[in-house]
């Protein structure tokens, strides 16, 4: 398995950017397809934006397509979500997930996923 450790969450206005790192550890980072969801107090965990394995392609949410930017340095083992023009609405506690073997169609769900972070908090103020 590999560990996941999330940072870069924090409190920021509306219309402000925030930049979530998720550092990987104990195997070949490379090797796993990556992923962000989010889970807001009281819903269901969704699906934010997914990378694949070399960063070929890069999928989104509506929600937040043309807004958040998915990247990752696999020499540097780590996944980065950039996050601007933040919403109230985006306010929720952001997961990093990896799964080495993902099926396009089945990217978005959380149970695709076998690796997952602790979370880091992200709150916009309105």
């Amino acid at each position: 398995q590999v560990q996941l450790v999330e940072s870069g969450g924090g409190l920021v206005q509306a219309g402000g950017s925030l930049r979530l790192s998720c550092a990987a550890s104990g195997r070949t980072f490379s090797n796993y397809f990556m992923a962000w969801f989010r889970q807001a107090p009281g819903k269901e965990r969704e699906f934010v934006s997914a990378i694949s394995w070399r960063a070929v392609s890069t999928y989104y949410a509506d929600s937040v397509k043309g807004r958040f930017t998915i990247s990752r340095d696999n020499n540097a083992n780590t996944g980065y979500l950039q996050m601007n023009s933040l919403k109230p609405e985006d306010t929720a506690v952001y997961y990093c997930a990896a799964a080495i073997n993902i099926v396009q169609n089945t990217m978005s769900r959380s149970r695709s996923y076998d690796n997952w972070g602790q979370g880091t908090q992200v709150t916009v103020s309105s």
